[in-house]
């Protein structure tokens, strides 16, 4: 069954883990994988995978935990950057790249650049993290803030592009989810016999990877989505089996607050996920304090989403072996102070 994030539930049994009739053209072959791979190693080491026996007794299965949070950037999206960069450098290198974020692939796309040469402006929308901000600067970009959220700030990247002839630099992208599959495939090689892996979806590249390596080492793994209530775009769309663009994305975890799917993602999402959740900000709140007090380690919204999900489904998971991927660790000092201290979301959210 589905969660909505009105907390119903609906039929999914025609999307069966793994491959269907209808699935699409896997999003990359072996050799794709292994070059991507070999790009990646040049700047990003492994990540660890930890199974850490707090959360196996907090939740009653064997949980594992992709570290993406221990990457240079803080954060998975920087795998992707790398690629996106590659290809492009065998394409003809562009004069400058634009892109929009809401801060870890505004990161990764500088962090690659630079091995290039190349420029990189970052659109943000207004009250976007300040401490990715500065990140982004960090790594060389130019950030300009525009808009009331993601999908308004990508609106304006893309008038950007024209006006100063730079490439624009999307969010979902063939060459992104290569790169972001490394580590799906370090985590799958690594840990055999994982029945569920808990992956949060932004834009989709991370699901989507996880996808991708699961089928081309022929697993069995279920592939469960996560997304925020208060951004159910991808959840609305999994149960429609079709785009269900959101009126709007509210949530404190900035990294999937997408109101609008790619439609390329939805369809590797439809074909190779088992469903697709909703967890609310109380519940990443939540899990960002687990995370913290079992593992001692620093998750920011979208990165203790995956877990979210796990404790949502805690009863069917009893006894399994399970993987979350905590996608990246860089959140504002405030809003982290504040979910230790209780609140459901950041400052000035509810105890």
């Amino acid at each position: 069954m589905a969660a909505r994030p009105d907390g119903k539930e609906t039929s999914d049994d025609h999307r069966k883990p793994g491959r269907t009739p209808m699935a699409p053209t896997p999003p990359f072959n072996r050799q794709e994988l292994d070059a991507a791979l070999r790009t990646v190693r040049q700047a990003v080491p492994p990540t660890p995978q930890y199974r850490w026996p707090l959360l196996a007794e907090r939740y009653g299965c064997e949980v594992w935990v992709k570290h993406e949070n221990h990457t240079p950037t803080g954060a998975f999206k920087v795998r992707g950057g790398l690629t996106y960069l590659e290809q492009l450098a065998e394409e003809g290198l562009p004069p400058g790249l634009v892109t929009a974020t809401r801060g870890n692939h505004g990161q990764s796309i500088p962090f690659a650049a630079a091995r290039y040469g190349v420029p990189v402006t970052v659109v943000v929308p207004e009250g976007n993290s300040t401490d990715k901000n500065r990140a982004m600067r960090g790594w060389g970009a130019e950030v300009l803030t525009h808009g009331r959220d993601f999908d308004e700030a990508r609106a304006f990247a893309n008038e950007l592009a024209g006006e100063r002839g730079l490439a624009l630099v999307p969010s979902f992208h063939p060459a992104l989810v290569r790169g972001v599959a490394t580590y799906a495939l370090e985590l799958f090689t690594t840990v055999q016999h994982l029945d569920t892996v808990y992956v949060p979806i932004g834009m989709g590249s991370g699901i989507c990877a996880v996808i991708g390596v699961r089928d081309l080492l022929g697993l069995d793994t279920e592939v469960v989505g996560v997304t925020a209530a208060g951004a159910p775009a991808y959840a609305e769309s999994f149960r429609a089996g079709q785009p269900r663009p959101q009126p709007q994305a509210r949530t404190f975890a900035d990294g999937v607050a997408c109101r609008d799917p790619d439609a390329g993602a939805l369809k590797i999402i439809l074909a190779g996920a088992a469903r697709v959740l909703a967890v609310t900000d109380a519940e990443i709140a939540e899990a960002m304090r687990v995370l913290f007090t079992d593992t001692h380690n620093v998750a920011e919204g979208a990165g203790a989403a995956a877990l979210a999900g796990l404790a949502q489904e805690q009863a069917k998971q009893r006894g399994k072996r399970v993987a979350v991927i905590l996608c990246g660790g860089n959140v504002d000092t405030a809003v982290f102070a504040a979910v230790l201290q209780g609140a459901a979301g950041g400052p000035g959210s509810p105890a």
